[in-house]
This record gives structure tokens, C-alpha cells and sequence, in this order.
């Protein structure tokens, strides 16, 4: 009875076994209900080493997004830092600088959008990568005095007001470093920061490695900012993510499962009921004991028919016959022979 009570612990010890699986990759995801795996690291650029490209076709810089109505065009990277060397960027420790993995410039000043993650997320169908973490944003009262803006048109337009413009905007600037001071003052957990949300999009038709990336808008505050990056990595593809166990691991658990039952249970079954002891005890003992009968035959066979190979000594059974009588009775009259001269000398 105490072999029965056993057998439930098999069962619920097999999801245990499958579910142990270690954490996906960086930069993957795998998703449940399409049985799809996603992994968008080959469009990620890496860095130079020693300013050579480790491979032919690597790119030398960070994606690029044109920025157009907001006059200034922006650099990010996928799942890795940017490649470019910054310095500084407003707001950004020295040490955070290396993170940065989406940035803008305005007016020679860096403005980070982003620190590195490399965790997708679906929402809904869309598959997704954010960036947080980024320069501080403006505030509302600062925000409609600095719009990432220009036109080109005004400049020939009033020559007078670019004169006080350029006034205003170096009381902007004073009020901005001022500003930043004191939100540098202040703890991260009071000050909001620009972050940035990149949509990945399917693009069968582009080459593997490859992407075409779009700015999309901005919040009204600016301070996070939309792309949608169109790729062949986002495509996905059919089959189990190569973590924890594949379906040799899965099977090969399921036999031993079985086996564990058939075994445990097969003995409990003969040993309280058919009350059954020794090796009769096992499961199907006549059947099983039939199968190793006939593999010892086997063997046996086998290693007859090797020994007759292996050569003999040469003696009175290697006499060789004369055809007569058969095989056996050629023998015999050659030994009869062999007797009879033995006999005459020995008379002699």
C-alpha cells in the first residue's frame, strides 16, 4: 500500500521537471499563443573593436530617425547602448553615460530618452521595447516656453524680433541651467523623465539585420517619445524558445514516468492481491521471462556459431576424408585405417 500511495508524487512531480526551464535570452520573448519566438539582438549594433567591424555588413553607427516637424533628428540603438561616445547629456551622471541608448541633441545640448532595456513586451499584438530613465523633463511652466521647434521661414521674415529672441533665449538657457541644478538637486523619485516607446513592426522583405525606423510623435509635454521600427526579427519564428527542456526532454520524462508507474504499480498489484513473492512480483513476469529466455538462446547461437570460426588444433578429427559415406563416414573410415596400421606395427 505504501508503493501507491507513492505514485500521485510521480504525477505531480513531472510539470515540476518540465517547468524548470532557465530565463529567456536578452532581447527575446517568446509568445504562448502563436507558439512564436522573437529575438531582435541581430539588428542590434554593436560596438567597434579596435574601430574595425567585427563582421562585414555591421554598421559603424546607431540607427538613425529623422525627427522633421520637431527640428532634430534622433539616435538609438536596440537593446544595447549607442555606439557614439557621449560625454555628457543633460541631467545624466557621468557613470550612466555608457547606458544610454536613445538621445537627441538641441542647441549642443545632449538630451538622453532613454536608458538600456532589454525586455519586449506584448500588448496585445504589438511587440514593443521602452526605454525610461532619461533626462529630466521640462516642466509645465518651462515646457511652452521651449518647443523642440523651428522655422526657417521666420528668419528672413523679422530681422528685429530674431534680435529679441535670441535675448529671450539666453534668459531661457540661464533658466534652464538653473533649473537643472535644481532638479539635479533633488531625488530621482521627484523628477519625471523622458522615456522612449519603439513598436516592432513585421517586414518580411527587408534583409536579416536590417531595419527602417520612423519617428511617430511625441507626448504633449514632451517627454516620451514614439518610433516604429519595421523589421525581419519582429517576424518571429515557429517552435519553442531554446531554453529549458525540448521535446526529447519532455518525452524522455513522460518514459520515465510511465515506467515508474508501470513497475511500482505492477509490483503493488501482484503483491497485494495476486499475493505474489520473489521475482514473480514484477509485472508480467511470464511474458518477461519468456523475452529473456529467448535473447539467452540468442547469445548462445551466436556465440556457437563464433567459435566454430575461431581456428582448432590440427588432430585425428582434421584427417581429411575421402567423400565416401558422407561427411561422418569418411571420418570414421580414416580413423579405422589410422587404427589398423597402428596395429600392424605395433605386431611387427
Amino acid at each position: 500500500m505504501r508503493l501507491i500511495s507513492i505514485l500521485p508524487t510521480l504525477f505531480l512531480l513531472t510539470p515540476s521537471l518540465a517547468a524548470d526551464s532557465k530565463p529567456l535570452l536578452p532581447c527575446t520573448i517568446y509568445r504562448t499563443e502563436t507558439n512564436a519566438y522573437y529575438d531582435i539582438s541581430p539588428i542590434a549594433v554593436q560596438p567597434l573593436v579596435d574601430h574595425k567591424k567585427a563582421h562585414k555588413d555591421d554598421r559603424t553607427e546607431s540607427w538613425h530617425a529623422r525627427g522633421y516637424d520637431m527640428g532634430t533628428n534622433f539616435t538609438l540603438n536596440f537593446c544595447a547602448p549607442v555606439i557614439e561616445t557621449l560625454d555628457t547629456a543633460v541631467g545624466i551622471s557621468e557613470s550612466l553615460l555608457k547606458n544610454i541608448s536613445a538621445f537627441y541633441t538641441w542647441k549642443d545640448k545632449v538630451y538622453s530618452i532613454g536608458q538600456v532595456s532589454t525586455e519586449l513586451v506584448f500588448r496585445g499584438r504589438e511587440l514593443s521595447l521602452n526605454y525610461t530613465n532619461g533626462s529630466p523633463c521640462d516642466s509645465p511652466s518651462t515646457h511652452d516656453k521651449r518647443k523642440l521647434k523651428h522655422d526657417h521661414d521666420d528668419d528672413d521674415e523679422d530681422d528685429d524680433d530674431d534680435e529679441d529672441k535670441d535675448d529671450d533665449n539666453k534668459k531661457k538657457d540661464d533658466d534652464d541651467k538653473k533649473s537643472d541644478k535644481q532638479k539635479s538637486s533633488k531625488g530621482d523619485d521627484d523628477v519625471r523623465r523622458k522615456s522612449t516607446l519603439i513598436s516592432l513592426a513585421c517586414d518580411p522583405n527587408l534583409p536579416s539585420g536590417k531595419a527602417h525606423i520612423s519617428f511617430v510623435g511625441s507626448s504633449p509635454d514632451q517627454c516620451t517619445y514614439f518610433f516604429r521600427a519595421k523589421t525581419m526579427a519582429a517576424c518571429g519564428g515557429v517552435g519553442e524558445p531554446p531554453t529549458g527542456l525540448g521535446a526529447g526532454g519532455v518525452f524522455g520524462v513522460i518514459l520515465i514516468i510511465f515506467l515508474a508507474v508501470y513497475l511500482l504499480g505492477g509490483i503493488a498489484y501482484q503483491r497485494t492481491v495476486m499475493h505474489q513473492r520473489g521475482w514473480r512480483q514484477l509485472p508480467n513476469y511470464n511474458v518477461w521471462a519468456s523475452i529473456f529466455s529467448i535473447l539467452r538462446d540468442i547469445v548462445i547461437i551466436l556465440t556457437s556459431s563464433c567459435a566454430r570460426l575461431l581456428p582448432r588444433r590440427h588432430g585425428y578429427n582434421q584427417l581429411p576424408g575421402n567423400g565416401r559415406g558422407g561427411r561422418g563416414g569418411g571420418r570414421a573410415d580414416d580413423e579405422n585405417r589410422l587404427i589398423d596400421q597402428l596395429d600392424e606395427e605395433w605386431d611387427d
